[in-house]
């Protein structure tokens, strides 16, 4: 897709569909419980694709790219007595890991063979009634091997105690879906590194959930309003957030004079650039806890030449691709060299951005949508544009209504 040099049109508002993170654990819930009503769930296809698996009554199950899916499911399947399961993927998703969910559930009692190559889909999942209490897991993988648990622990016979080991990454996902249990009536304790999840004692009354929009996908509009220097106003967000990406509003203001407005009334955020901000003279930050919204703020740095020092991505290289490496690799097109490891990635320079830009997107939504912003610096064209259906697929829609050619 090819982005023009644009501008930003001031005072626009943009309704973004319902949080992903948030819609996908619903989903689990509503689908082992029965008694929940969801409203604005995520238009992704993610969402769709594990709403689709949760209604099939088929022996194999392919998620695709989905990869929240291919977590939530593995442990979904593992507990219905006598039901085989193969769930498979794309190709990428066969090299995504899945080897500490697993071993967590086959710890628990869990019967799940590996079918292709060790500790990676696709899976052949025999449930069973799990009874046994206790599981380590590590804690430094990925949040969602952790919630994938908790999210079937309920439902267990005798509960579920999670041990935790290591650092805890992405803590604040965890949260969510700890405080969604909470108000769905399933009784937790999260104390130091163990988490305690109590049965569910199902009754028949019905829990309603409106699902929050997400605020991953609100991320580029801050980058977009950080570059453009012009007020966007975005729908339906809740001050009092449990999203971990609602850090993207605090890192904002403090780096690049974004301020964000609540309105209690009608959810609406307006996104608000302080025209007397000064711009730091470096970005140190830790993400740990939301990762996902890494890719943006490197972007942004990037057009307004700040330098920029990331600790805390150790997730970003078992997501859609190795998004340290691809940041790496796409960033010098626009004139910023960086230096990455396994944890972080710095700059060390920067230059006049490429002619004729073209940025790849290996498959990962993020890539497309994080780099999207720069038009408002210098033309480019983002390859392979149909990844956004992964997390937000009205993006280019949304973007061109905001934008004039300049």
């Amino acid at each position: 897709m090819k982005l023009e040099k644009s501008k930003l049109i001031g005072n626009k508002t943009v309704q973004i569909s319902g949080s992903k993170s948030i819609s996908n654990r619903l989903l689990i819930l509503e689908s082992l419980f029965k008694n929940i009503q969801v409203s604005n769930l995520s238009n992704s296809q993610d969402t769709h694709v594990l709403k689709k698996a949760l209604t099939e009554n088929t022996e194999v199950i392919d998620i695709h790219h989905a990869g929240t899916a291919m977590r939530f499911l593995t442990s979904y399947y593992s507990i219905f007595e006598g039901k085989t399961t193969i769930l498979t993927g794309s190709g990428r998703m066969k090299e995504r890991p899945i080897k500490n969910l697993v071993s967590a559930l086959q710890d628990l009692g869990a019967e799940i063979e590996y079918l292709e190559n060790e500790g990676f889909p696709p899976l052949k999942i025999t449930g069973k009634k799990i009874t046994k209490t206790k599981v380590d897991v590590p804690a430094n993988i990925s949040s969602q091997f952790i919630t994938s648990l908790l999210l079937i622990a309920g439902k267990l016979e005798n509960g579920l105690e999670i041990n935790l080991v290591g650092e805890i990454t992405s803590r604040s996902y965890i949260e969510m879906t700890l405080d969604i249990l909470t108000r769905f009536g399933i009784h937790n304790r999260f104390e130091g590194n163990q988490i305690f999840i109590e049965k569910f004692t199902q009754n028949t009354d019905i829990k309603t959930f409106e699902v929050e929009s997400d605020w991953s996908s609100a991320s580029y509009y801050y980058s977009i309003c950080a570059l453009g220097r012009e007020t966007i106003h975005l729908k339906s967000f809740y001050k009092k957030s449990t999203q971990g990406d609602a850090a993207i509003a605090k890192i904002y203001e403090e780096f690049f004079g974004i301020k964000t407005i609540f309105s209690e009334n009608d959810h609406t955020i307006t996104l608000q650039p302080d025209p007397n901000f000064s711009f730091p003279d470096k970005i140190i930050l830790d993400m740990n806890n939301c990762p996902d919204i890494a890719q943006t703020l490197c972007v942004t740095a990037s057009a307004l030449h700040i330098p920029f020092e990331i600790s805390g991505l150790g997730t970003l290289k078992v997501k859609e691709t190795d998004r340290l490496s691809a940041l790496h690799i796409e960033l010098k097109k626009l004139g910023t060299e960086t230096e990455i490891t396994d944890l972080t990635i710095k700059s060390t320079y920067f230059k006049e951005p490429e002619d004729n830009i073209s940025i790849k997107t290996y498959q990962d939504h993020r890539m497309a949508m994080s780099f999207a912003p720069f038009c408002l610096i210098k033309e480019l064209d983002i390859e392979d544009e149909d990844v956004v259906e992964k997390s937000y697929p009205k993006f280019w829609e949304d973007l061109a209504d905001i934008l004039n050619k300049d």
